[in-house]
């Protein structure tokens, strides 16, 4: 069973690369989260320096994805805005962001896929193209700190979806369960890039 998806009439967002330097690669912004530690805010919608994290989370993917889907349980017409498609969930209570890549995966166009975080806003623009260059021939790239794997920061073929999708079947929900039996290359980041907004205090 396929998520549901929706598209609006889309804002404009600027096209700053050609699509011929684009990767084959679907880009996933994972937003359905429950925001708890956010006092349940949908955390898209937060303010980072002026502009929504959605926005900024667009920012990032746009440059070398060809296209760009949004995994969100809540207002989804207005993510739709955005001119993106919009997946949710197939359960609908909060059960982790491997749910959403899963969704997300689903509605791929492309062979392979990256995903981000919604709340992660200091990613660098260029992180798709990072792991791309990093992948060699393994099938999944995981980006991580120096001491902290980031599991949901990741590119992989759009091919492993049947292996997470069992993963899942069987209950995993850690994100960093299912890809242990995965051939795979970590992407090494400064720790500073890499931070979440997961309180109000780190949205200033």
């Amino acid at each position: 069973m396929d998520p549901s998806i929706s598209t609006l009439a889309p804002v404009n967002t600027p096209d700053t690369r050609n699509e011929q330097q684009r990767l084959p690669v679907t880009g996933i912004i994972l937003a359905g989260g429950a925001g708890r530690r956010m006092g349940g805010a949908d955390k898209g919608w937060l303010d980072w320096q002026g502009k929504p994290l959605i926005e900024r989370a667009i920012a990032i993917l746009h440059g070398d994805c060809t296209d760009i889907v949004i995994s969100a349980n809540r207002n989804m017409d207005r993510y739709a805005q955005w001119g993106h498609p919009v997946v949710s969930d197939l359960t609908a209570d909060f059960q982790g962001p491997l749910m959403g890549l899963a969704a997300g995966m689903h509605a791929a166009t492309q062979a392979w896929v990256a995903s981000i975080p919604v709340d992660s806003p200091c990613l660098p623009q260029d992180i798709v193209r990072r792991m791309w260059q990093a992948k060699g021939g393994h099938d999944l790239v995981v980006v991580r700190s120096a001491d902290h794997w980031h599991a949901v920061i990741c590119l992989c073929r759009r091919a492993l979806l049947p292996q997470l999708q069992r993963y899942l079947d069987g209950d995993g929900r850690q994100a960093q369960g299912w890809f242990q039996s995965l051939s795979l290359a970590g992407l090494t980041l400064p720790a500073d890039l890499l931070r979440n907004c997961n309180h109000p205090e780190d949205m200033t």
